[in-house]
């Protein structure tokens, strides 16, 4: 041990002379190395990396050249937060250009529709000519809703991931604002009547409730399966219909951001539902591919109980990308991919009137919509070659076409207000407003 102790011992033990005695018996380390008293250092001290205990900071600067890092200096750098670069950052999901105010717009405009009323000589009006024409998607457009308690302002919705709001008649900049909350394609949007939102929904698998004026996103309502469709309850506006690509259509509480009814018949995506007027009923059109295209092409649902009232409503051998009941009559209609528009009874045993059709437009496989006029007696629709074709409803005759687009034009708005206000969208993503 005296050995082991002499071999590890060094000058400056033995210099100080004036020490006790007991010192020199001092137990001898566990290490085979000595721990040195006064280390000279060798190299220049470099600053300590930051410990666990303490929040890290943003490393911002980087590393001298040809400077030697030690795998651990390397791993610790490398679990550092690096600052964000500028140029990189997310644009906004909102981009405000114009005023949603209604102090801007036409007078003759104004004050119609601050009268909210509807001359009987005005309702037999149809539009005669594009007054307004709108320009901000790049590409096609899928649907459009105008404001019910904000009668001046548009919503269009399109496959470049964004929802466009319209100031339609404003005399300084007619677009308001752009939504960029979807990070895919947008198929269907609707204005509430509770608030100043409008939801939307997508093939990002989900549903999106987003406040106009503040530009904020309120709610989100997830799923597994993309979303073509969204309809607000007629009566109550806390809820909503839903339909996907997996044949789900799901009814949602707004307050609860919760499913309360789900309905399921197969697993082909669904391209439209409808409310009935009184709310009781639900209509669902899918995208059969199959052998029993002619059973459940479209099916009848009872709300409260979640059970299919019929699924061989439609038996010829089309799909409809769209249903629409008549505001006032017992009767709805579907779009059909054989070029006509089908009437139904909206009664058991919701009988198909195999003889009478209307039947001069062109679907073509697009996803053409149709809408009826406030007083229910006309039927407008869409076409593929860019019209839009107006029908007398009893008669099932056409009585005017106006073409309105260069391509196909895809949905109807018929204005809450203003009877002979008819706004379209086209495939080339193109909104015009017709009066």
């Amino acid at each position: 041990m005296d050995l082991i102790c002499s071999a590890y011992s060094n000058d400056s033990d033995e210099e100080q002379g004036d020490q006790p005695k007991f010192q020199k018996s001092f137990t001898t380390p566990s290490s085979k190395r000595p721990k040195l008293q006064n280390p000279t250092p060798l190299t220049r001290p470099h600053q300590a990396l930051p410990t666990s205990n303490h929040s890290p900071a943003i490393r911002t600067d980087a590393q001298l050249p040809g400077k030697y890092v030690s795998k651990r200096e390397r791993a610790l750098l490398g679990s550092l937060p690096v600052a964000p670069d500028p140029e990189k950052l997310p644009t906004s999901q909102v981009s405000v250009f114009g005023t949603t105010s209604d102090l801007n717009i036409r007078g003759d405009i104004l004050s119609l529709l601050r009268s909210k009323t509807k001359d009987r000589a005005q309702l037999a009006q149809i539009s005669e000519r594009m007054s307004v024409s709108l320009c901000s998607h790049t590409k096609a457009v899928n649907a459009l809703h105008w404001s019910p308690t904000h009668a001046h302002l548009l919503a269009s919705a399109g496959m470049d991931h964004t929802i466009c709001i319209w100031n339609v008649w404003s005399s300084e900049q007619k677009i308001a604002r752009v939504l960029r909350f979807h990070n895919a394609a947008v198929k269907d949007v609707k204005w509430s009547q509770q608030g100043f939102s409008v939801l939307s929904c997508g093939f990002d698998s989900s549903s999106r409730l987003i406040d106009v004026e503040r530009g904020v996103e309120t709610q989100i309502f997830k799923e597994d399966q993309m979303v073509g469709v969204v309809k607000f309850h007629p009566y109550n506006f806390n809820l909503f219909l839903s339909g996907g690509s997996r044949g789900w259509a799901k009814l949602w509480d707004v307050r609860s951001g919760k499913v309360v009814h789900e309905f399921f018949r197969g697993h082909d995506p669904i391209l439209d539902v409808e409310f009935s007027t009184n709310g009781k009923q639900i209509i669902s059109s899918c995208d059969i591919t199959g052998s029993n295209i002619s059973e459940n092409s479209i099916t009848v649902w009872d709300v409260s109980r979640q059970v299919p009232l019929s699924n061989q409503v439609y038996v010829e051998a089309y799909t409809c990308p769209c249903v629409r009941y008549h505001p006032f009559d017992p009767h709805f209609v579907a779009q059909s991919n054989g070029n006509y528009i089908a009437i139904f009874s909206s009664s058991p045993p919701y009988k198909l009137n195999k003889y009478k059709r209307y039947e001069s437009h062109g679907v073509s496989g697009f996803p053409i919509k149709c809408s009826f006029s406030l007083d229910g007696e006309k039927l407008v629709s869409g076409s593929s070659d860019g019209s839009m074709y107006f029908y007398d409803y009893k008669s099932s005759e056409l009585v005017k076409k106006i073409k309105a687009h260069e391509q196909a034009c895809i949905d109807i708005a018929v204005h809450p207000i203003l009877t002979n206000v008819i706004a379209s969208c086209s495939w080339n993503g193109e909104v015009s407003v017709f009066e």
